[in-house]
């Protein structure tokens, strides 16, 4: 039975009626705010490339994290810029480093407010790679160390969750973080604390933004010999696999918008919650072409969340926040 008595319309006459029949939905509760914090006083510093999103020193974080909790969000996930790099990123994992630091003065501030540690060491090293740097003495060719780094990302977990993280979100892409991670919370007994595991990260030019942020840009090669290559999707269901029998608590997919059949994928092969990271030049684009006046940023934000939702995320991670919940407070 087709046209005219299926008429697909009849469903859209009204705003109620779209309401009702609504499949996807959208909230504040979805969403993870990302923050910078840095060392210093008096610091609130607009990111060049990031129009709206700012480096906190800890004096002037209070208020922002108010705000956060107002609208409803709950939770932000912490990345540190720290005054002192070295060649092993010891400033990840020292007890008064400035992401433990936040994250106490955050629990302080708001208990409620769920903080979620970025663990990695890219913007605690001298070289801005992701764990510690190897030069072959034959070849003279450097690499990242897979299971020296780990050593580090274990103790940068287990000095974040002493300082009160709620989750660990490592996003190095070493083999074996997972279960050296898990392994490492559970020994030091923060076996309640959740892995938010950066399953899926690919080797993506959407990170610039973020790298000028963080101050994180790698100063030799790149991050492809870790990071996955954008032109695999089956590789993905290996990475995510993976995690999963390590111990994973959620799964992430990131970037995000290029990659929506990555995180339909995810979701139709695992149980576990999946998490969409909007990374930073996905909000860039948006945020210039607003200026521009060359679109509706409302709308056009709002509707690629609605789309991350769609694919299958249970969780985003994104810059626009703040202001989408407040849109949709509006609506």
């Amino acid at each position: 039975m087709g046209f005219p008595v299926v008429r697909n319309r009849r469903l859209r006459t009204s705003s109620a009626l779209r309401n009702l029949v609504r499949e996807t939905m959208l909230s504040a509760h979805d969403f993870i705010y990302p923050i910078f914090v840095t060392e210093g006083t008096g610091v609130k510093e607009e990111i060049r490339s990031m129009p709206g999103v700012y480096h906190w020193s800890l004096d002037l974080l209070e208020d922002e994290i108010k705000e956060i909790a107002g609208l409803g969000i709950q939770a932000v996930l912490l990345f540190g810029v720290p005054d002192h790099k070295d060649e092993v990123g010891s400033e990840a994992y020292g007890n008064h480093s400035i992401v433990q630091r936040a994250t106490r003065k955050i629990k302080e501030w708001q208990p409620d407010l769920l903080v979620v540690a970025d663990t990695c060491l890219c913007q605690f090293t001298s070289h801005g790679h992701c764990g510690v740097v190897r030069r072959d003495e034959l070849t003279g060719r450097a690499d990242v160390d897979n299971d020296a780094s780990l050593e580090l990302l274990v103790k940068t977990a287990v000095s974040q969750a002493e300082a009160g993280a709620d989750i660990i979100a490592p996003s190095n892409m070493m083999d074996g973080f997972v279960q050296a991670i898990r392994g490492g919370l559970d020994d030091a007994g923060f076996e309640h604390v959740p892995v938010m595991s950066y399953s899926v990260k690919y080797a993506s030019a959407f990170y610039g933004p973020f790298r000028d942020a963080a101050h994180s840009t790698p100063q030799f090669g790149d991050r492809r010999t870790y990071q996955m290559d954008p032109a695999n999707l089956r590789e993905a269901l290996r990475e995510a696999e993976s995690d999963v029998l390590e111990g994973a608590d959620m799964l992430m997919v990131k970037p995000a918008l290029a990659y929506l059949d990555v995180i339909r994928l995810l979701k139709e092969q695992f149980d576990l919650p999946l998490v969409a990271y909007n990374v930073s030049a996905e909000y860039s684009m948006v945020k210039a072409a607003a200026l521009q006046g060359w679109l509706d940023e409302r709308a056009i934000v709002l509707e690629t969340l609605l789309g991350m939702k769609r694919a299958g995320a249970d969780i985003i991670i994104t810059y626009f926040a703040k202001d989408a919940a407040r849109w949709l407070q509006d609506r």
